[in-house]
């Protein structure tokens, strides 16, 4: 994993990011000020940190916080020249003047009951002339003739030059019309997103026993398939709506993170075949603990995504948080961690449960020390 650092601009992890500028943002709309006195954004980070990802949760949470309706328009640079952003020409009506029509991405919305996130991603993938004709987007946002609703947010992003991607150095004139933010690899942020989203337990249970395995990206190697945050997400959709047969998806998995990694999630999986029912667990049987710590990562990781998908059955989730409690105390704080983290005040839900406020008085002291 490459470790180089952005020395002169603040790191966050993509929870932190979508916190502090769903904030900003909010403030500014709900206040009924303009979103052209916020600076346009500039998101740094290796391939697969999770930018594209973090913009799309952005917008569900300005639309949860504001009323209103967001919609993201993805533009990806690299594909661009600069006769794209300002259109075609053609000639006027009584043909003696050349007029450029709109290009697609300035077909917004412009009502007020809108909030538009126009997102320039591989900005620094592009070529330098495209670059300068983002100028008078991240500043001005206009491009010649066409102009950006007033309710449009302008964020780009882009991976370093370190990063051995394609990259060309950012223009000093474009970057001083930016706010800065490198985006930086989190565990903990990326396990919290990934039981909401529904990540296969399998790779969430994995990578929780693995937390390094999250991001391999050096850019000192040549390989093609390497572990990031969203080739793992791809991997779980593969097993989530294709096959959960990891040894059968097994060359597809290791063309999308490497046959390294493959391998091992692939001999690691085999300890779900010694697992106790989940049905058993969530209808109070309470079944045989199994006593690996390999098991017991894959268990847990399988009843939060049990949990996630009865969560509203608060007597089975009840029953769970009972043969929870066997567990041994770390396992069994990380489970009560992860199934806090099922959706946003799920805390809450869970505090109406005997069991989980036992839970809480005996063992509550455990989470805060549970990194997992």
């Amino acid at each position: 994993m490459s470790e180089a650092k952005m020395t002169n601009i603040p790191s966050m992890n993509v929870n932190r990011l979508i916190d502090t500028l769903s904030e900003a943002y909010c403030a500014l709309i709900n206040g009924g000020q303009q979103l052209k006195l916020f600076p346009s954004v500039m998101l740094w980070g290796p391939p697969g940190v999770g930018k594209s990802q973090a913009i799309r949760q952005l917008a569900k949470e300005i639309e949860k916080n504001t009323g209103k309706r967001s919609v993201v328009t993805d533009v990806r640079l690299l594909l661009f020249n600069p006769i794209d952003l300002r259109g075609i020409p053609t000639a006027n009506a009584d043909k003696t003047l050349a007029v450029w029509l709109k290009p697609q991405i300035f077909q917004m919305d412009p009502s007020e009951d809108v909030v538009n996130i126009l997102f320039l991603d591989e900005i620094s993938a592009a070529p330098q002339s495209v670059q300068a004709a983002a100028y008078q987007i991240t500043l001005d946002r206009v491009v010649g003739e066409h102009k950006l609703p007033d309710n449009c947010i302008v964020i780009a992003a882009g991976n370093r030059t370190t990063d051995k991607s394609v990259a060309f150095k950012m223009p000093k004139a474009l970057a001083n019309r930016l706010l800065h933010i490198e985006v930086e690899g989190s565990f903990k942020a990326w396990k919290q997103w990934a039981i909401r989203s529904g990540v296969h337990p399998k790779v969430l249970g994995f990578l929780t026993f693995r937390q390094n395995y999250l991001m391999k990206f050096d850019a000192a190697t040549e390989e093609l398939a390497f572990a990031t945050p969203r080739s793992w997400e791809r991997v779980s959709n593969i097993l989530n709506f294709v096959s959960d047969d990891v040894g059968k998806m097994l060359p597809m998995i290791s063309g999308i993170v490497g046959s390294g990694i493959a391998v091992e999630f692939h001999t690691w999986t085999q300890v779900y075949n010694d697992l106790p029912s989940l049905d058993d667990i969530f209808d109070g049987k309470n079944p045989k603990l199994p006593t690996g710590t390999d098991a017991m990562y894959a268990l847990t990781a399988a009843m939060t995504a049990y949990a996630r998908a009865h969560k509203e059955d608060m007597a089975r989730i009840s029953y769970s948080i009972t043969y929870a409690d066997r567990m041994p105390p770390d396992f069994s704080a990380m489970l009560m961690k992860d199934y806090m983290a099922i959706e946003k005040d799920y805390r809450t839900k869970l505090l109406q449960i005997p069991s989980f406020a036992r839970w809480l008085s005996s063992k509550g002291r455990l989470i805060n020390g549970v990194v997992k």
